[in-house]
């Protein structure tokens, strides 16, 4: 070996000694100078302190601060002046070891290089009024030095904290942060102004609430990492550089920065996450948040940005939250969007001034687009403001098949087949319970060449068009084509105050409807008569209803008034013309006011309702028919159930007024015996055409009379109707063949009781005679013969001769 590398390794080796020896007498001398030393330690460290430090013992750790000299000092405790105050311990820890340099020790300093605290709690503590036992640590200018004391401030290099607790009890500014520090570890450096440090951290969050009243943010979450801070003794900014932190098994990157020098501190705090979990997120979050947004989800990842600024006294903190989300699928209490995409924002200062409140918070959605049931749709910008009674703004775009309707309105309701539609609408609603409420809307929907069957009612309609128009509470529905077998129908309508009722009291809704056809045939519309079909009946819509059952209450239980023009009526064989009416539809039926037509060569007038019951329908009808043909009227309406005599023997101009009541049945046929009411009428310049039941009589009694037509001039008459039972209330009949008088009981079953006095002479020898007393005198003189009309076996009606005593009895 060359002699001068052996004489390097023995140089060497004496330094080792040495350093050995010296370690050795370090230990032997701060083992016989403890109480010396924990008095110099104390008092080193009281230096900048406004209150006191107690240490209750101290022994040497001879291999934990090597090369340097550490101490482990045990049940120490820091407390400020105003202790006895509040009795809150700054610190209080069982086990604090401290380094410090050798060499400085052998000059009669003590340097702190090194502090590690063990199974402690550290409580910051600001009282109501402000005062916090921080005070205990003086300002630099509050420190002052003296000639002989030497010994700069001290300065820790190294820091270890181990299962401590720490607590930052905030009661003025209402802020709470309790950590159950598992790790904080790191080394500091000091350069010209203030000192930077590399920090380790791993603690459970048990409460970062900076407004108590609101709870806590990332609540019982790991917050794991490494730290970059840094802080200038002469801005009194302390940094803390974006560095990647988890919080539970999330990774984020946070920076912050505290204005330590401002009073009280003002902080910012940025938080950046890529691909979280929506709930993960949410559950980061105060309560008052976090049970909002929970209402909602995010299936995928998405990206957030967040900054939380303020300062350390009252109030909460501004809160400004940024969030980009791509195809993704949102789930809320109104369904679920797929192919979710948009840009958010969140904040609690929607306007500077008014504080960081609930009330001053909104959530901002741009570019907002997805599919809701497979209907494409676009949200320019999208606002929900004042989180305390939140208030929803936007524009709502869409296009698409009307097909896809049928899932969200229910095809047990409306089942579209055929058409697209067409949305604009701005829109502005209160959201009570996550549901829009009160909502005011301007636009337009727009229903183009659909096929549409209301499936309740099995009423259905081809190449349907319609326009709603949304003008603040009210709808206004115009160019709407209805087509249903024959039927066609033009409408326009409106709805007063619609969004309010909609949302609030469907079945308080009034539609109020013009109407024009070219023709109408009722027969298509029977299933309107009837109760519905495939669905249970509809109660009272809850507060928590949707969509679907909302519709559905509203065309059950809403009331329209309608005012129609009618070209021609269609029903079974009648045919009315130019009709004019007034009709007013509700749950329970229909109304029909000033009713007006032309029908027969004459005219028809009417007011009457439908009461729908359950198997059958009530009906009451007053109507006025005026000039018209007898036998067009009596075939329109199929002899209104007589069997005898048929429209076939009838001729002349008929007038009636009719007050009746009775019952239909679902397909709009006339239920037997059901109908109550009086009938009068007069006959003009009618006729009896071959009405076999007189001339089977007539023939053998007038042989030489014209028994194929018998006119009348003017026949009047009044009828009681009840049930099968005709009530004919005494009537002359003055013909071309005969006068009869007549009354009784014709039955539209068994019962037919009729009376009839026939004068036998020749009416016709009479048509010279102009004074109408003589005529009337003339009228029952010679033979008068006494008929019974009465049921016939064969279900005909027969007539027989009867004594003038048999029709009293």
């Amino acid at each position: 070996m060359p002699i001068w590398l052996k004489r390097v390794l023995q140089v060497f080796a004496a330094l080792i000694l040495l350093i050995i020896v010296v370690f050795i007498g370090l230990g032997i001398y701060v083992s016989s100078h403890k109480k010396e030393l924990l008095v110099s330690v104390t008092k080193e460290l009281n230096k900048s302190l406004n209150g006191t430090l107690t240490v209750g013992g101290m022994e040497p750790s001879f291999l934990k601060g090597f090369p340097g000299v550490s101490v482990k000092l045990s049940d120490v405790e820091l407390k400020d002046s105003l202790w006895n105050t509040h009795k809150h311990t700054f610190l209080n820890t069982k086990d604090l070891s401290v380094s410090v340099n050798a060499l400085a020790l052998l000059k009669g300093t003590v340097e702190i290089r090194r502090i590690y605290i063990n199974d402690a709690e550290i409580y910051l503590y600001t009282d109501s009024t402000g005062y916090s036992n921080t005070s205990i640590f003086k300002s630099t200018k509050d420190t002052t030095r003296t000639k002989e004391d030497k010994s700069s401030p001290a300065e820790i290099r190294r820091f270890d904290l181990n299962n401590v607790r720490f607590i930052l009890d905030n009661r003025k500014g209402n802020k709470l942060f309790l950590f159950a520090v598992d790790e904080f570890s790191g080394k500091v450096d000091y350069p010209f102004s203030g000192w930077k440090a590399d920090i380790k951290l791993k603690t459970l969050v048990r409460s970062l609430a900076f407004n108590t009243k609101r709870g806590s943010f990332i609540k019982d979450k790991v917050l794991e990492g490494k730290m970059d801070i840094s802080y200038s003794n002469s801005t009194g900014i302390l940094t803390v550089e974006p560095n990647k932190l988890n919080i539970g098994n999330d990774p984020f990157v946070i920076g912050a920065k505290f204005n330590i020098k401002s009073d009280p501190v003002d902080f910012a705090i940025n938080i950046e996450a890529n691909g979280i979990l929506w709930r993960n997120a949410s559950a980061l979050l105060a309560p008052n948040i976090t049970s909002k947004l929970n209402m909602f989800n995010l299936e995928k990842p998405i990206n957030v940005k967040c900054i939380i600024s303020g300062n350390m006294g009252a109030g909460d903190p501004s809160i400004l939250v940024n969030a980009s989300v791509k195809d993704n699928k949102l789930t809320s209490p109104g369904g679920a969007v797929d192919d979710c995409n948009f840009a958010g924002v969140f904040t609690n200062n929607f306007i500077n001034g008014k504080g960081f409140t609930d009330a001053n918070s909104a959530i901002k959605l741009y570019r907002f687009s997805g599919k809701y049931k497979d209907m494409p749709f676009t949200i320019d910008t999208a606002f929900i403001h004042n989180l305390d009674k939140p208030i929803a703004t936007g524009t709502f775009r869409s296009k698409f098949e009307v097909t896809k309707l049928n899932p969200v309105v229910g095809e047990d309701i409306l089942k579209f087949t055929k058409g697209s539609a067409d949305l604009a609408l701005h829109y502005s609603a209160d959201i009570v319970d996550f549901k829009l409420v009160k909502p005011v809307v301007t636009g337009l929907v727009s229903v183009k060449n659909a096929d549409v069957s209301y499936v309740p009612r099995n009423v259905n309609f081809k190449n349907t068009s319609i326009t709603l128009d949304f003008k603040g509470n009210d709808l206004f529905i115009r160019d709407i084509r209805l087509q249903t077998g024959k039927s066609i129908i033009n409408m326009d309508g409106s709805i007063a105050n619609f969004m309010n009722l909609y949302y609030n009291a469907p079945e308080k809704t009034l539609l109020k409807w013009k109407m024009y056809s070219p023709q109408i045939h009722l027969g298509e519309f029977m299933g309107f008569l009837g109760s519905r079909k495939g669905r249970k009946p509809v109660a009272k819509a809850k507060k928590n209803s949707n969509f679907k059952d909302q519709m559905n209450e509203m065309l059950e239980k809403g009331k329209a008034e309608i005012e129609m023009k009618v070209d021609q009526v269609h029903y079974g064989k009648f045919i009315g013309t130019g009709m004019n009416a007034n009709v007013f539809l509700s749950e329970t039926g229909l109304e029909l006011k000033n009713v007006t037509m032309k029908h027969g060569g004459g005219a028809i007038r009417l007011n009457g309702s439908l009461t729908q019951q359950g198997s059958g329908n009530k009906f009451k009808l007053n109507s006025v028919v005026d000039n018209v043909n007898i036998r067009s009227f009596f075939y329109a309406f199929d002899n209104f159930g007589l069997k005898s005599p048929t429209y076939k023997n009838l001729k002349g101009n008929f007038f009636t007024k009719v007050n009746l009541s009775g019952n239909i049945s679902n397909q709009g046929k006339m239920l037997p015996g059901s109908m109550n009411g009086d009938i009068q009428f007069d006959l003009k310049r009618g006729a009896l055409l071959n009405y076999d039941a007189v001339k089977s009589v007539g023939k053998f009694a007038f042989p030489f009379r014209d028994l194929d037509n018998i006119t009348f001039d003017n026949l009047h008459g009044n009828f009681l109707v009840r049930g099968n039972l005709i009530t004919i209330k005494p009537m002359q009949i003055n013909s071309s063949i005969l006068n009869v008088d007549l009354e009784g009981v014709y039955s539209m079953g068994k019962g037919t009781n009729i009376y009839l006095d026939v004068p036998l002479r020749n009416p016709k020898k009479d048509d010279g005679i102009q004074d109408k007393k003589e005529i009337k005198e003339r009228r029952m003189k010679g033979i008068v013969v006494h008929i019974l009309a009465t049921d016939g076996d064969d279900g005909n009606i027969k007539f027989k001769l009867i004594r003038k005593k048999d029709k009293n009895g």
